[in-house]
């Protein structure tokens, strides 16, 4: 019996592409207007950016757009607005995938899991019913049922509704 195969070759753009140099989330808040960059909102000290390897569909990360790696270095505002970003996102999912739910999360420390461990992100992860399979574990490959391309153009409308 020959195994079976799964082909996701839109994923060589993601994982072979090209590398920013410096902070991916610099460089991505001064070119936010730039589709590429996956920002999907930008409020005034935060902003949304898909993330561009994700854990499951729709998988957003809430930043300052201040170069910070601490969560002790965040102003009081940049707090306050990462938590709002955090319900806006949340509903902003909730009209484009509807999720049956959600973890969030930060990953303080390269021990904790931080791929990027000098710029402060929240991770937003749309979580199903049934999502957490075999894949991941035994396969080291993640599915995803719908194109980044699409999400990002619904949650941008949905950011600004």
């Amino acid at each position: 019996m020959s195994p079976k195969l799964l082909w996701a070759p839109w994923r060589k753009v993601y994982v072979g592409g090209e590398r920013v140099e410096g902070c991916v989330f610099c460089h991505a808040a001064a070119n936010r207007d730039d589709p590429a960059s996956l920002v999907v909102h930008t409020g005034e000290q935060v902003m949304v950016i898909m993330n561009r390897y994700p854990y499951t569909s729709g998988h957003l990360m809430i930043t300052p757009l201040r170069h910070v790696g601490g969560m002790e270095e965040l102003t009081e505002g940049e707090s306050r607005e990462l938590w709002t970003l955090a319900v806006k996102s949340k509903a902003a999912l909730d009209g484009v995938l509807a999720p049956d739910g959600y973890n969030l999360g930060l990953n303080l420390g390269e021990a904790a899991g931080a791929g990027i461990t000098d710029h402060l992100h929240l991770h937003v992860v749309p979580r199903w019913k049934g999502d957490s399979n075999f894949m991941p574990v035994l396969g080291d490959v993640r599915v995803m049922p719908v194109h980044m391309e699409e999400i990002f153009a619904e949650l941008k409308r949905g950011f600004s509704r």
